[in-house]
């Protein structure tokens, strides 16, 4: 299902895209934007997967990207909850918490490798 991805309202039409200056209904938002593209990825140049793309500055804004695909709404809300999931397993690869002493070499650990 396609949707806004503002307010999260559906987008119903008989087009597969839509127009450049078509507006959510509900809350404005433009439809034909980065942030309704399947190809939006924040981890890639000019944050798009497709790497010949012009730049597109205002991400939110309308743009006339030939490369355009509606990003289906179930699509975006498996990507964050993989993205949660990568957060959560990094910060525990990396967390000091949960009441042992850290278990990071000291200083003197550091010396004793070259003899000091």
């Amino acid at each position: 299902m396609f949707q806004c991805h503002r307010c999260q309202t559906p987008w119903v039409s008989s087009t597969k895209t839509p127009g450049v200056k078509e507006t959510c209904e509900k809350c404005g938002a433009y439809l034909h934007s980065c942030l309704n593209c399947r190809y939006y990825d924040v981890t890639k140049p000019k944050q798009c997967y497709i790497p010949n793309t012009e730049l597109v500055s205002d991400k939110e804004g309308a743009n006339f990207c030939d490369e355009f695909e509606f990003v289906d709404g179930a699509a975006r809300e498996e990507g964050t909850e993989n993205r949660e999931k990568g957060k959560d397993a990094f910060n525990a690869l990396f967390n000091d918490e949960g009441g042992e002493e850290s278990k990071r070499p000291s200083l003197d650990d550091f010396k004793g490798l070259f003899g000091e």
